[in-house]
């Protein structure tokens, strides 16, 4: 009987967030989101700020926010490398909500009066990851 499970390592500049066997991985890829299962084709892709769902032995599915990295894929084995990630059930939804609020409102008052001009690029990943942290939050809760 083939093995279904693979190893599977979330890591953070900071710290390893995940070492575990699962059964499953759906990963926010550039081009969309991507599927890995055990025994998949070698592959390295870029990760978009997005929602990483783990399902593990047991078929309990894990959540944790990325904000963009890299997923590699060889061996039986599957490695992110995050630029950030936060379990999804850790997320303070109302903090998370509330750096939505000013994100979008910096974006909206982007040279109206005398204010100085944002960087709208910052500003806009800001919103992203502000977007991505609560899409994930959402998902473990449901």
């Amino acid at each position: 009987m083939a093995e279904t499970t693979f190893t599977f390592r979330l890591v953070t500049p900071q710290r390893l967030l995940l070492e575990a066997p699962v059964t499953a991985l759906q990963a926010p890829g550039s081009e969309g989101y991507l599927g890995v299962l055990a025994h998949h084709a070698p592959l390295i892709t870029s990760l978009r700020p997005g929602r990483l769902e783990v399902r593990d032995e047991e078929g309990k599915r894990s959540f944790y926010a990325v904000s963009g990295g890299f997923l590699e894929v060889s061996g039986n084995r599957a490695t992110v490398l995050a630029d950030a990630a936060e379990v999804a059930g850790a997320i303070d939804v109302e903090r998370a909500k509330s750096a939505l609020q000013r994100a979008q409102q910096r974006l909206q008052n982007d040279g109206a009066g005398g204010d100085e001009p944002i960087d709208r690029e910052r500003a806009m990943r800001a919103l992203e990851r502000a977007k991505n942290r609560l899409a994930a939050a959402i998902s473990e809760r449901a």
